[in-house]
Protein backbone atom coordinates (compact mmCIF):
# COMPACT_ATOMS: atom_id res chain seq x y z
CA UNK A 1 0.00 0.00 0.00
CA UNK A 2 2.86 2.43 0.66
CA UNK A 3 4.80 1.90 -2.48
CA UNK A 4 1.70 2.19 -4.67
CA UNK A 5 1.41 5.54 -2.75
CA UNK A 6 4.56 6.66 -3.42
CA UNK A 7 4.37 5.77 -6.92
CA UNK A 8 1.36 8.47 -7.21
CA UNK A 9 2.79 10.70 -5.15
CA UNK A 10 5.84 10.47 -8.19
CA UNK A 11 3.44 10.52 -11.03
CA UNK A 12 1.84 13.64 -9.74
CA UNK A 13 4.97 15.35 -8.88
CA UNK A 14 6.15 14.70 -12.29
CA UNK A 15 2.59 15.76 -14.10
CA UNK A 16 2.96 19.03 -12.24
CA UNK A 17 6.58 19.76 -13.52
CA UNK A 18 5.65 18.97 -16.45
CA UNK A 19 2.53 21.43 -16.68
CA UNK A 20 4.74 23.97 -15.36
CA UNK A 21 7.06 23.40 -18.56
CA UNK A 22 4.38 23.39 -20.74
CA UNK A 23 3.28 27.40 -19.43
CA UNK A 24 6.64 28.14 -20.57
CA UNK A 25 6.31 26.55 -24.13
CA UNK A 26 7.27 29.86 -27.07
CA UNK A 27 8.15 32.19 -23.73
CA UNK A 28 11.57 33.80 -23.27
CA UNK A 29 13.22 32.74 -19.88
CA UNK A 30 12.79 35.66 -17.50
CA UNK A 31 15.61 37.71 -15.69
CA UNK A 32 15.49 37.08 -11.93
CA UNK A 33 14.05 40.12 -10.26
CA UNK A 34 16.58 42.44 -9.13
CA UNK A 35 14.75 43.18 -5.84
CA UNK A 36 15.50 39.45 -5.07
CA UNK A 37 19.01 39.67 -5.10
CA UNK A 38 21.08 39.83 -1.97
CA UNK A 39 22.89 43.17 -4.19
CA UNK A 40 20.04 45.33 -3.96
CA UNK A 41 19.02 44.12 -0.37
CA UNK A 42 23.00 45.50 0.94
CA UNK A 43 22.51 48.66 -0.92
CA UNK A 44 19.25 49.19 0.22
CA UNK A 45 20.50 48.96 3.68
CA UNK A 46 23.57 50.72 4.34
CA UNK A 47 25.32 50.76 7.84
CA UNK A 48 25.19 53.35 10.38
CA UNK A 49 28.75 55.68 10.72
CA UNK A 50 30.85 54.56 12.97
CA UNK A 51 32.27 57.94 13.61
CA UNK A 52 30.11 60.96 12.96
CA UNK A 53 32.42 63.84 11.97
CA UNK A 54 31.79 67.62 12.38
CA UNK A 55 33.24 69.33 9.19
CA UNK A 56 32.75 72.91 7.48
CA UNK A 57 30.84 72.83 4.34
CA UNK A 58 33.93 74.95 3.23
CA UNK A 59 36.22 72.04 3.59
CA UNK A 60 34.37 69.85 1.57
CA UNK A 61 35.46 72.48 -1.72
CA UNK A 62 38.87 71.94 -1.46
CA UNK A 63 40.68 69.27 -4.29
CA UNK A 64 43.05 67.80 -1.53
CA UNK A 65 40.57 66.54 0.98
CA UNK A 66 40.84 63.24 1.51
CA UNK A 67 36.45 62.43 0.68
CA UNK A 68 35.89 59.84 -1.88
CA UNK A 69 34.19 62.58 -4.07
CA UNK A 70 37.54 64.75 -4.11
CA UNK A 71 40.19 64.64 -7.01
CA UNK A 72 42.28 62.90 -5.36
CA UNK A 73 40.50 60.82 -3.17
CA UNK A 74 39.91 57.22 -2.72
CA UNK A 75 37.23 55.80 -5.02
CA UNK A 76 37.79 51.95 -4.12
CA UNK A 77 34.78 49.59 -2.55
CA UNK A 78 34.82 49.24 1.23
CA UNK A 79 31.70 49.59 2.75
CA UNK A 80 28.63 47.52 2.43
CA UNK A 81 26.56 48.42 -1.17
CA UNK A 82 29.55 49.63 -2.67
CA UNK A 83 30.54 47.97 -6.01
CA UNK A 84 33.27 46.83 -7.86
CA UNK A 85 35.12 45.04 -10.55
CA UNK A 86 35.54 41.48 -10.15
CA UNK A 87 37.82 40.50 -13.46
CA UNK A 88 38.05 36.96 -13.97
CA UNK A 89 40.70 35.18 -16.65
CA UNK A 90 41.21 31.55 -16.03
CA UNK A 91 43.59 30.28 -18.40
CA UNK A 92 44.26 26.70 -16.08
CA UNK A 93 45.93 23.32 -18.01
CA UNK A 94 46.81 20.29 -16.13
CA UNK A 95 48.28 17.29 -17.29
CA UNK A 96 48.78 14.14 -15.27
CA UNK A 97 50.24 10.81 -16.44
CA UNK A 98 50.48 7.41 -14.52
CA UNK A 99 51.74 4.43 -15.22
CA UNK A 100 52.55 0.91 -13.49
CA UNK A 101 53.69 -2.69 -14.01
CA UNK A 102 53.92 -5.81 -11.90
CA UNK A 103 54.77 -9.39 -12.41
CA UNK A 104 55.40 -12.33 -10.62
CA UNK A 105 55.94 -15.78 -11.69
CA UNK A 106 56.76 -19.28 -9.22
CA UNK A 107 57.32 -22.41 -9.42
CA UNK A 108 57.74 -25.38 -6.67
CA UNK A 109 58.57 -28.98 -7.42
CA UNK A 110 58.78 -31.70 -5.00
CA UNK A 111 59.75 -35.56 -5.64
CA UNK A 112 60.82 -38.77 -4.13
CA UNK A 113 62.53 -40.81 -6.54
CA UNK A 114 63.40 -43.70 -4.15
CA UNK A 115 63.24 -43.88 -0.65
CA UNK A 116 63.74 -47.90 0.46
CA UNK A 117 61.73 -48.49 -2.83
CA UNK A 118 58.73 -47.15 -0.66
CA UNK A 119 57.76 -44.88 -3.86
CA UNK A 120 57.78 -47.51 -6.00
CA UNK A 121 55.38 -48.99 -4.28
CA UNK A 122 53.39 -46.96 -4.15
CA UNK A 123 52.99 -46.00 -7.79
CA UNK A 124 52.41 -49.80 -8.20
CA UNK A 125 48.88 -48.43 -5.87
CA UNK A 126 48.15 -45.74 -7.45
CA UNK A 127 45.94 -45.16 -10.29
CA UNK A 128 47.27 -44.45 -13.90
CA UNK A 129 49.22 -41.76 -14.55
CA UNK A 130 49.96 -40.95 -10.65
CA UNK A 131 53.64 -41.16 -9.85
CA UNK A 132 55.70 -40.20 -6.52
CA UNK A 133 57.86 -38.51 -8.64
CA UNK A 134 57.17 -35.76 -8.40
CA UNK A 135 55.11 -35.91 -5.34
CA UNK A 136 54.53 -32.14 -5.28
CA UNK A 137 54.47 -29.75 -8.37
CA UNK A 138 52.90 -26.19 -8.21
CA UNK A 139 52.89 -23.47 -10.49
CA UNK A 140 52.13 -19.84 -10.15
CA UNK A 141 51.90 -16.87 -12.54
CA UNK A 142 50.79 -13.37 -11.82
CA UNK A 143 51.12 -10.02 -13.37
CA UNK A 144 48.90 -6.80 -13.45
CA UNK A 145 49.58 -3.14 -15.52
CA UNK A 146 47.35 -0.06 -15.31
CA UNK A 147 48.16 3.41 -17.33
CA UNK A 148 45.89 6.37 -16.51
CA UNK A 149 46.25 9.70 -17.39
CA UNK A 150 44.30 13.10 -16.85
CA UNK A 151 44.14 16.05 -19.29
CA UNK A 152 42.38 19.01 -18.16
CA UNK A 153 41.91 22.88 -20.06
CA UNK A 154 40.04 25.48 -19.17
CA UNK A 155 39.56 28.96 -20.67
CA UNK A 156 37.65 32.16 -19.38
CA UNK A 157 37.43 35.13 -19.49
CA UNK A 158 35.34 37.61 -17.83
CA UNK A 159 34.25 41.05 -16.12
CA UNK A 160 31.47 41.28 -13.45
CA UNK A 161 30.72 43.92 -11.13
CA UNK A 162 30.33 42.88 -7.36
CA UNK A 163 28.62 44.37 -4.18
CA UNK A 164 30.01 43.88 -0.91
CA UNK A 165 26.71 42.53 0.96
CA UNK A 166 29.16 42.12 4.33
CA UNK A 167 32.14 43.48 5.97
CA UNK A 168 33.54 41.38 8.42
CA UNK A 169 34.46 41.87 11.96
CA UNK A 170 38.20 41.94 10.80
CA UNK A 171 37.85 44.17 7.98
CA UNK A 172 36.94 41.31 5.49
CA UNK A 173 34.76 42.00 2.48
CA UNK A 174 32.26 39.65 1.67
CA UNK A 175 31.22 40.53 -2.45
CA UNK A 176 28.57 39.17 -3.96
CA UNK A 177 27.89 39.55 -8.41
CA UNK A 178 25.30 38.54 -10.65
CA UNK A 179 25.01 38.93 -14.48
CA UNK A 180 22.27 37.92 -16.48
CA UNK A 181 21.86 38.21 -20.45
CA UNK A 182 19.16 37.06 -22.67
CA UNK A 183 19.76 36.75 -26.10
CA UNK A 184 16.97 35.06 -28.01
CA UNK A 185 15.33 32.59 -25.64
CA UNK A 186 18.58 31.38 -24.02
CA UNK A 187 19.92 33.44 -20.95
CA UNK A 188 23.36 33.51 -19.78
CA UNK A 189 24.23 33.29 -15.83
CA UNK A 190 27.05 34.33 -14.26
CA UNK A 191 27.51 34.45 -10.43
CA UNK A 192 30.45 35.36 -8.29
CA UNK A 193 30.40 35.06 -4.44
CA UNK A 194 33.77 35.00 -1.79
CA UNK A 195 35.74 37.34 0.55
CA UNK A 196 38.33 39.88 -0.30
CA UNK A 197 40.80 42.43 1.61
CA UNK A 198 40.30 45.69 0.91
CA UNK A 199 44.23 46.44 0.45
CA UNK A 200 43.81 43.48 -2.52
CA UNK A 201 41.06 45.94 -4.29
CA UNK A 202 43.39 48.03 -6.89
CA UNK A 203 42.98 51.81 -7.48
CA UNK A 204 40.65 50.94 -10.94
CA UNK A 205 38.62 49.37 -8.43
CA UNK A 206 39.10 45.77 -9.74
CA UNK A 207 40.43 42.74 -8.23
CA UNK A 208 41.06 39.79 -9.94
CA UNK A 209 39.51 36.17 -9.07
CA UNK A 210 42.76 34.88 -7.86
CA UNK A 211 42.74 37.27 -4.45
CA UNK A 212 38.84 36.25 -4.18
CA UNK A 213 38.90 33.59 -0.99
CA UNK A 214 36.24 31.01 -1.23
CA UNK A 215 35.89 32.20 -4.35
CA UNK A 216 32.78 30.54 -6.08
CA UNK A 217 32.36 31.14 -9.98
CA UNK A 218 29.52 29.76 -11.74
CA UNK A 219 28.72 30.44 -15.62
CA UNK A 220 26.31 29.06 -17.22
CA UNK A 221 22.59 29.43 -18.90
CA UNK A 222 18.99 28.70 -18.99
CA UNK A 223 16.79 28.62 -22.12
CA UNK A 224 15.62 26.33 -25.04
CA UNK A 225 19.49 25.22 -25.85
CA UNK A 226 20.27 24.14 -21.63
CA UNK A 227 16.87 22.34 -21.86
CA UNK A 228 17.81 20.19 -25.07
CA UNK A 229 21.51 19.40 -23.34
CA UNK A 230 19.76 17.64 -20.59
CA UNK A 231 17.77 14.52 -20.49
CA UNK A 232 14.45 14.59 -19.61
CA UNK A 233 13.19 13.99 -16.19
CA UNK A 234 12.49 10.18 -16.80
CA UNK A 235 15.36 9.30 -17.81
CA UNK A 236 17.19 11.09 -14.20
CA UNK A 237 14.34 9.20 -12.42
CA UNK A 238 15.63 5.68 -14.37
CA UNK A 239 19.55 6.40 -14.06
CA UNK A 240 19.28 6.37 -10.11
CA UNK A 241 16.32 4.14 -9.96
CA UNK A 242 17.57 1.14 -12.00
CA UNK A 243 20.54 -0.81 -10.93
CA UNK A 244 21.94 -1.58 -14.11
Amino acid sequence: MRFTQTIIFLSLLLATTACQRLNDVGKVPQFTPTQETSEFRAMMTPPLPEVVENRRQSGRASLWTGERSSLLGDRRAVKRGDILTVVIKIDDKAEISNSTKRSRKGSERMGIPSLLGIPQRINQSLPQGATMDPAVATNSTSSSSGDGSVRRKEKLTLRVAATIVDVLQNGVLSIQGSQEVRVNFEIRELLVSGYVRPEDISRQNEITYDKIASARISYGGRGQISDVQQPRYGQQVADIVLPF
